[in-house]
């Protein structure tokens, strides 16, 4: 990157030194700490600010992201425990402009705020507004609630870093020419969760103004006793005495909780019956009850709210069962564990689920479309509401079979066509829409972030009326279009369909985990 001249700014905690971006134009600081580092007697606990320094800090680099396994041949951990930061984009000028506050996605165990794609350089640009992408902690460290092993900690560590981020803003970002009253905290996958989860959290009431949640697994929360399930592989993975207290998890090896937490992803079958290992707890405090449960109270951060999913989020499932048979026990396995009465709604919405297409449609729903549905048919009673679904596809991923497949959209509303991994593939056929539709996303999310509407030709998720039909869907495409209760006959089926409370059928599970820790679990979300 080609570095013009600096751009110092004040801040609580000390001056930071910026650069004019040579290539885009645009003033950025990057890695920016908003809290301290959660390492050692930290670990497990709730964030603290940020400690002032002295002098000016230099902000021209990316800071290292949170703590995490990658992905591939080689069993590496990258990142720090000393990961809470934040980088900063916005247009080179002096106006003072609306905020997006973006949480990044990686089903809570990887991803950093400076992924190419999440940069935020042409989105700031394209929409006028001043970008902030945060760093939080992730997997092991970040989103298991390790209380079934002592009190001294916090039930949602990375949650609460989210919200120290968002009052660091509301301190800071006028330093940076940001509005700290017109907020839009904004995420895609896990992030869009993040976002849910924030409207759900008294803690960050009053901290942001709008919200975007793109592909947001909604309904991934752990119950207490889920998330001591997950305690127990853990303390097992690492070959520690059940008698583990927190100060032995405080003072293992970080790399060594994440390569296990990583492991606990990747063996069993617990993944296909929608239980990861890391979510957010619902603790009665920081995340106070189920998101599904909060919403439907009306009890939710009553902000206008921007919420959609893509039509082929799931398409790799596709591949995962060879038969038709294997393919309905699996999908039947899995909704069991939510409420094995109604499974039978679902199934036959779905075709029973025997198809290939059908059996990714249900399990994409199931994670993504439905929730989300959920969500917006009780949020449009608290603030206006507006949904939509992604489906362009290049040429590419259509004839890969792949279509509109998760974490798509990202590419069109930053506007970086080649930025993911999955996009490379457009390089080798026709983008043809990419433009248009991209350019049509940033007009509608960027009049959001101003306004807080996207454009008028996008009706709000309305109710039913004598006079028009309700359900208004943006379908971003070739074109955009509008449609009406798209899938209603499968919103139905899952309207009838209990998905709160995960392993009400696991009695074994309950029993062992008793077991294991010596006492009765509570089998609620009390403390």
């Amino acid at each position: 990157m080609e570095q013009a001249e600096s751009v110092v700014v004040p801040t609580a905690a000390g001056a930071v030194r910026g650069v004019v971006d040579g290539v885009t134009g645009a003033r950025t600081w990057r890695g920016v700490p908003f809290g301290d580092s959660t390492a050692g007697p930290q670990r497990f606990r709730a964030p603290r600010p940020a400690t002032p320094w002295v002098g000016v800090r230099e902000t021209a680099e990316y800071a290292p992201p949170a703590m995490q396994r990658t992905f591939g041949f080689k069993d590496v951990v990258v990142g720090t425990e000393d990961c809470l930061t934040l980088d900063i984009v916005r247009p080179d000028t002096d106006d003072v402009l609306p905020v997006v506050a973006y949480f990044h996605g990686g089903t809570f165990v990887t991803g950093a705020s400076h992924e190419r794609v999440l940069q935020g350089h042409h989105l700031s640009q394209a929409t006028d507004v001043v970008y902030v992408s945060v760093n939080f902690r992730l997997g092991v460290l970040g989103y298991l609630d390790v209380r079934s092993v002592g009190q001294d900690c916090a039930a949602n560590p990375g949650l609460l870093d989210q919200i120290l981020a968002l009052r660091w803003i509301q301190q800071n970002i006028g330093f940076f020419g940001g509005d700290p009253d017109s907020v839009t905290i904004m995420g895609e996958s896990a992030g869009g969760a993040a976002v849910i989860h924030l409207m759900c959290a008294p803690a960050a009431r009053g901290l942001f103004h709008r919200a975007i949640a793109q592909s947001p697994p909604s309904a991934s929360v752990h119950s207490r006793v889920q998330a001591a399930m997950w305690v127990r592989k853990l303390i097992d993975g690492m070959g520690m005495s059940r008698d583990a207290t927190l100060a032995d998890l405080r003072g293992v090896d970080a790399e060594e909780l994440v390569r296990v937490g990583h492991s606990m992803l990747l063996t069993g079958k617990e993944v296909v019956q929608f239980n990861t290992a890391f979510m957010p707890t619902v603790d009665g405090t920081t995340l106070p009850g189920h998101p599904i449960d909060v919403f439907e109270a009306g009890d939710q951060a009553a902000v206008p709210l921007i919420i959609g999913t893509n039509s082929d989020e799931a398409s790799f499932a596709k591949a995962m069962y060879q038969t038709t048979r294997s393919r309905q026990r699996a999908a039947r396995r899995a909704l069991d564990n939510f409420d094995a009465d109604n499974a039978h709604l679902v199934m036959e919405a779905y075709g029973y689920a025997g198809g290939r297409a059908d059996f990714a449609e249900l399990i994409a729903d199931a994670v993504f479309w439905a929730p989300s549905v959920m969500l917006a048919t009780a949020h449009r009673r608290a603030a206006p509401t507006w949904m939509y679904r992604f489906d362009y596809a290049s040429a590419a991923m259509r004839l890969l079979g792949l279509g509109a497949i998760h974490s798509a959209d990202l590419v069109a509303v930053f506007g970086d066509p080649f930025a993911t991994r999955m996009s490379r593939f457009d390089r080798f056929g026709s983008r043809s829409g990419f433009d248009e539709v991209s350019r049509a996303m940033q007009a509608h999310w960027g009049s959001f972030f101003h306004t807080g509407q996207p454009g008028q030709e996008w009706p709000v998720y309305g109710f039913r009326r004598d006079d028009g039909p309700g359900r208004a869907t943006a379908v971003f495409g070739q074109d955009v279009v509008v449609e009406y209760d798209p899938k209603s006959a499968q919103r139905l089926a899952w309207e009838g369909f209990d998905m709160r409370e995960w392993g009400n059928n696991r009695e074994d599970l309950m029993e062992s985990l008793a077991e294991f820790f010596g006492f009765d679990l509570p089998d609620s979300d009390d403390e």
